[in-house]
């Protein structure tokens, strides 16, 4: 091989890895999608706090400012009547979109995360008596929700969330979640 073949070469491959560094640098964003499990804390004496569960995804325009929608859901949660023969029980969905911030820390994985949107609570409430009849009731919040919390990237396309949500008027939420960024 002569010189001018071995400059060729060395060109070639110095031409391809800056193109492929200019192209990270000039990334515009990163999609996620996730799930998450906690508990929904309801602001009230006669209502048991119920689990919940939901998915997510958002998509992160750089390395601080992104955008995500959820939905989480519960199961159904007995509720104590005080009547004999009575049997009431009720469960909560709430959908969200959300602008999100996040700060993540110096030479670590931990990031902080903060949220705020617009969300929408649904609450399902059916009773029934050992004679055969029921009754069912809905109603629904919606106005400005967030939230705060604090992650860990396990990797580039991995990562860990708690986090605390102010959903609606005496509904808050309490979460662990995992997602994965395309």
């Amino acid at each position: 091989m002569n010189t001018l073949q071995k400059a060729l070469i060395a060109l070639s491959v110095g031409s391809l890895l800056s193109v492929s560094a200019q192209a990270a640098v000039n990334y515009a964003g990163q999609p996620y999608v996730g799930v998450k499990v906690g508990k929904f804390l309801v602001d009230t004496d006669d209502l048991d706090d119920p689990t919940a569960y939901g998915i997510y995804a958002g998509y992160n325009f750089d390395p601080n400012f992104g955008a995500e929608i959820e939905y989480v859901g519960s199961s159904d949660t007995d509720i104590e009547t005080g009547v004999r023969g009575v049997n009431a029980e009720y469960n909560l969905k709430t959908y969200g979109a959300y602008g999100t911030y996040r700060y993540q820390f110096p030479n670590t994985g931990l990031y902080a995360k903060g949220k705020l949107g617009f969300a929408k609570a649904e609450i399902d409430v059916s009773a029934s008596n050992v004679l055969g009849g029921s009754v069912s009731e809905s109603d629904s919040d919606s106005g400005l929700a967030g939230g705060i919390g604090l992650g860990y990237n396990f990797n580039p396309n991995m990562s860990l969330e708690a986090e605390y949500d102010y959903v609606a008027e005496d509904i808050a939420l309490l979460t662990v979640g995992a997602h994965f960024k395309f």
